[in-house]
């Protein structure tokens, strides 16, 4: 198959273009506070408990988780990818070059990165206000994998983190009129490769997204702090290190010991943490309001 011919940008507002990448932000932040706001207005899945925040704290939180993914998410991926760019705010070449670091609507961001940001500010607004810091994490987590669904398919879009080279039937060819003019050439070459995108939107959004749904709606896991944070580690853990045995690995970052990725080396200790948060909730009874 050949890689249908996207656009990136949706539309345009004057000379404000309004981009794929940007709206799937959006639209994972703003669907995430409307479930994360539900689960608030919910009593009955946590108790004999009750939710750690109310409805205006949640409004609060959102805006420090918000910038929790945005500055987070870019600055793990210039550390864990791309530190060049660091590099470049002192020794580029031009302003372009040397504020790429800030260029986030070209791509270029972090799941782990972001994460590290919300669990900063998760922590943070727990001591502040005073309130359990396993339970707040339960709020949160399950609202992740919408973000994730919508972030992968705008990386489709735009082309980017494309897979491994393989002969499948639904294989793509990441290579079309609009990147040929934008890069003079295709990144991704010419030979067929995995969506990987489309697996991990698969498996890390709507799949994760619907077991921790039914944790919480049928399991009623609320009950136990910490056991739908560490259901949620464990299960992004372990699909992000499957899913990199499709994905093309990052330039220069092809051969860690073991055919490790870094995808894989940062997963390792989210799969730790989610499996001993695991442990410690299941071994204990529920929390009493």
């Amino acid at each position: 198959m050949v890689f249908p011919e996207f656009d990136p940008v949706l539309f345009s507002i004057g000379p404000l273009p309004i981009r794929w990448y940007a709206l799937a932000y959006v639209a994972g932040i703003v669907l995430g506070w409307w479930y994360a706001s539900r689960l608030v207005k919910t009593p009955r899945v946590w108790a004999p408990g009750r939710p750690p925040i109310n409805g205006v704290q949640l409004d609060d939180l959102a805006l420090w988780i918000t910038i929790g993914v945005i500055l987070g998410g870019r600055l793990g991926y210039a550390l864990f990818y791309k530190p060049v760019m660091f590099a470049q705010l002192f020794t580029g070449q031009g302003w372009g070059e040397r504020l790429e670091l800030f260029q986030m609507w070209t791509g270029g961001m972090s799941f782990h990165g972001g994460f590290l940001g919300v669990a900063l500010a998760i922590v943070w607004f727990a001591r502040r206000e005073k309130t359990s810091l396993l339970s707040l994490g339960d709020l949160i987590a399950p609202v992740v994998p919408l973000g994730l669904f919508f972030g992968r398919i705008a990386n489709f879009i735009n082309g980017e983190l494309w897979g491994r080279v393989t002969d499948v039937p639904w294989a793509i060819r990441f290579c079309n009129i609009r990147i040929l003019e934008a890069y003079g050439q295709c990144p991704a070459g010419d030979l067929p490769r995995h969506p990987s995108q489309l697996y991990e939107a698969g498996l890390e959004g709507l799949l994760l997204f619907v077991i921790l749904s039914l944790a919480i709606w049928k399991g009623r896991l609320l009950t136990k702090p910490g056991y739908v944070t560490g259901l949620f580690l464990l299960g992004y853990g372990l699909s992000r290190a499957a899913l990199e045995n499709f994905r093309q690995p990052d330039l220069g970052m092809e051969n860690f010991p073991l055919g490790l990725t870094m995808g894989m080396i940062l997963s390792i200790p989210m799969i730790v943490a989610g499996a001993w948060l695991v442990w410690r909730a299941w071994s204990r009874p529920p929390v009493q309001g």
